[in-house]
């Protein structure tokens, strides 16, 4: 019994960790909530984080996505000296454009090759965390080609 309760509150302090890495990586719960640019019409939140999985990303990007309304989210993490990117597309926009094409942009740049998932939420990953700003222009490119 003692084995299963202290298995019990590892696995919840964990889920604690995680949350509390989003919540780091997303500003804090800052005043003001992320930037976003718009490109072609379309709404777009890139963001930057470290400290946080790759696990952790779509989580981040559905809280961002609820954030953008109507739009595309982007998040490239810096893993611990890999990359990892999720893209996710709200509803509205996925017969115009997919999660999948604007991950794989950012990927390449990244030293990755391919990526997946679903027109609405797409993960890729790379070598090299710090061209993490080409990522999103890359990104952007691929979005403005597709408005």
């Amino acid at each position: 019994d003692r084995v299963k309760a202290l298995a019990d509150e590892r696995r919840a302090l964990q889920n604690e960790v995680a949350q509390l890495r989003r919540e780091m990586a997303m500003g804090g719960g800052k005043a003001g909530g992320p930037d976003i640019k718009k490109i072609n019409g379309i709404r777009f939140i890139p963001q930057i984080v470290s400290g946080v999985s790759g696990k952790d990303l779509p989580a981040l990007v559905d809280d961002l996505k609820g954030k953008v309304g109507s739009g595309v989210v982007l998040v490239v993490a810096d893993t611990g000296g890999k990359a990892a990117v999720a893209v996710g597309v709200t509803a509205d926009l996925t017969s115009r454009l997919s999660a999948v094409d604007v991950a794989r942009a950012a990927a390449e740049v990244l030293g990755g090759k391919g990526g997946g998932g679903r027109p609405d939420m797409a993960q890729a990953g790379g070598s090299d965390p710090t061209k993490a700003v080409e990522a999103i222009a890359a990104a952007e490119a691929v979005i403005g080609a597709k408005a």
